[in-house]
C-alpha cells in the first residue's frame, strides 16, 4: 500500500495547528490534541517547531506563587500576531479595497481607491493596484519589506496556482498574469484568487461561518461568484481554477444556451428599467444595484419584475448546489441584495419549492450584506493559509510557488 507523501502531511497537520491555534487560542496542548485529532506526539513536534520559527508564543496561565492555586500554571498557545504580514484586496470594476493584516487577519490599515478600472488598460491596472498596496503598507506604518505576501481578489475565471486570469470584468485583456506582474514590481510574493472564494474564506475566518468547516457561498455582484469550503478548506478546480457561477447553463433553445447571468446578472436586471442620466451614473459608480433598489421602493413594475425573476434564477440554482452538496449553511452576498425584498423573497420560495424534500431543512439560508473590507480581508486570509501551509525557519516561511 502506498503511504502519504510526510512532507505533505507535515504540511497539513501544520496547517491544522495553525488554524485551530488561530480560531481557539490561547489553547493548551492537550485541547490542540483533542480538537485536531492529532496525537500529542504530534502536536509537541509542531509546536516546538512553530515556537522555534517565532509564529505562535506561549502564555501561563495561573499562577505558582498564588498559594490558593494548586500545581503548576498552563502553558497556553496563541499565534504570535507579529510574525508576518500580508495584503488582501478586492478588484472590483469601479473601486479596489486593501487592507493590512497581521499575521492573525487583525486589519492594520484599510485604503479605498474608487477609481474605474474597467475602461483602463491592464498597464494601467497594474499601476493603479502597485500604488494602493504601496499606500496602504505605509498606512500601516510599515514597509513592503515587512510584507511577506499579498492576495488580489479579482472577479471572473481565475487561476489560483499559476496567478492567470482567464477573464475577469476588471481587465480588458484575456490570460493575465497579474501575479507575476505584480510580485515584479513590488518583489514581494503574489497570488490572484477569485473574489468569491476570497470572500468564503472571508467570512469563515471573521463572518457568518465562523462555527462551520463545510458550507456554501454564492456571491451577486457584477459577475456571479461560488465559493466552495469543504472540510476548512476551499474546494477549486484543475488548476486552482474559480467556479464562474454565471456560466452555469439553466437550458437550451433555438438562440443557444441560456445562462444564469442571462437572468440573474447585474446587467440582465438593470436593462429591464429606464435608465435616466442620474441612473447611468450610479452604474457608472458601481452603485447600480442600490439605487434600482430604491427605484423599486417607488413603484418600478418592470424593475420589479426584473429582480423577482432573478430572484427565481438565484433559487433554483442554490436548491441545485444543495442537491449536490448539501451544505449546512449557504450565504449569499453582493450588490444584488441592495434590490431589497422582492429579489430575496423571490429566491426563498423558489429555493423552499425546488429543493428536494429529502434535503428540506439541511441547509440554512443566510443573505448578507458583506463590507467590501471583509472581502479584502478575506483575500488577505488565502494569503495567510499559504502561509500557514509554507516551511518556515528563523529567516521567513519558503518562498510562494
Amino acid at each position: 500500500m502506498k503511504t502519504a507523501d510526510p512532507e505533505l502531511m507535515r504540511a497539513i497537520n501544520r496547517r491544522s495547528i495553525l488554524d485551530t491555534i488561530r480560531r481557539d487560542g490561547p489553547i493548551s496542548r492537550v485541547e490542540l490534541s483533542h480538537k485536531t485529532q492529532l496525537s500529542t506526539t504530534t502536536v509537541s513536534a509542531i509546536t516546538a517547531s512553530l515556537l522555534d520559527d517565532g509564529l505562535i508564543l506561549t502564555r501561563h496561565v495561573g499562577d505558582i506563587r498564588n498559594e490558593t492555586a494548586r500545581g503548576r500554571p498552563r502553558v497556553m498557545l496563541e499565534l504570535n500576531a507579529a510574525a508576518a504580514r500580508v495584503v488582501g484586496a478586492k478588484v472590483a470594476a469601479s473601486r479596489t479595497v486593501l487592507v493590512v493584516t497581521d499575521f492573525c487577519g487583525r486589519v492594520l490599515s484599510a485604503l479605498t481607491l474608487p477609481i474605474r478600472l474597467d475602461r483602463q488598460s491592464t498597464s494601467v491596472v497594474i499601476d493603479l493596484i502597485e500604488d494602493g498596496i504601496r499606500r496602504c503598507v505605509v498606512d500601516a506604518g510599515l514597509s513592503l519589506e515587512d510584507i511577506d505576501m499579498v492576495c488580489l481578489g479579482l472577479p471572473g475565471v481565475i487561476e489560483h496556482r499559476s496567478g492567470h486570469i482567464r477573464s475577469s470584468p476588471v481587465l480588458i485583456e484575456l490570460n493575465v498574469d497579474l501575479a507575476c506582474a505584480i510580485s515584479t514590481r513590488l518583489g514581494t510574493p503574489t497570488m490572484v484568487e477569485s473574489d468569491a472564494h476570497a470572500v468564503t474564506l472571508g467570512h469563515h475566518w471573521f463572518g457568518r461561518a465562523r462555527d462551520i468547516d463545510d458550507m456554501v457561498l454564492v456571491s451577486l455582484e457584477q459577475t456571479i461568484g461560488l465559493g466552495v469550503l469543504s472540510g476548512n478548506s476551499l474546494f477549486r478546480g484543475a488548476g486552482g481554477l474559480s467556479h464562474n457561477l454565471g456560466d452555469l447553463a439553466l437550458v437550451t433553445n433555438d438562440q443557444g444556451v441560456l445562462r444564469l447571468a442571462s437572468h440573474a446578472g447585474e446587467t440582465a436586471i438593470l436593462e429591464e428599467c429606464h435608465i435616466d442620466g442620474r441612473f447611468a451614473e450610479a452604474i457608472r459608480l458601481g452603485q447600480g444595484m442600490r439605487h434600482a433598489g430604491k427605484l423599486m421602493l417607488t413603484q418600478q413594475p418592470e424593475l420589479t419584475q426584473a429582480a423577482k425573476r432573478a430572484g427565481t434564477a438565484v433559487g433554483l440554482t442554490l436548491a441545485n448546489i444543495v442537491t449536490l452538496f448539501a451544505p449546512p449553511r449557504v450565504i449569499v452576498v453582493g450588490s444584488s441584495l441592495e434590490l431589497g425584498e422582492p429579489f430575496i423573497q423571490s429566491i426563498r420560495d423558489t429555493f423552499a419549492q425546488a429543493v428536494p424534500a429529502s434535503l428540506q431543512g439541511v441547509a440554512e439560508l443566510v443573505f448578507e450584506k458583506s463590507s467590501d473590507e471583509l472581502w479584502a480581508q478575506g483575500a488577505a486570509a488565502v494569503a495567510l493559509n499559504a502561509l500557514y501551509e509554507s516551511p518556515w525557519n528563523t529567516s521567513g516561511p519558503a518562498p510562494f510557488k
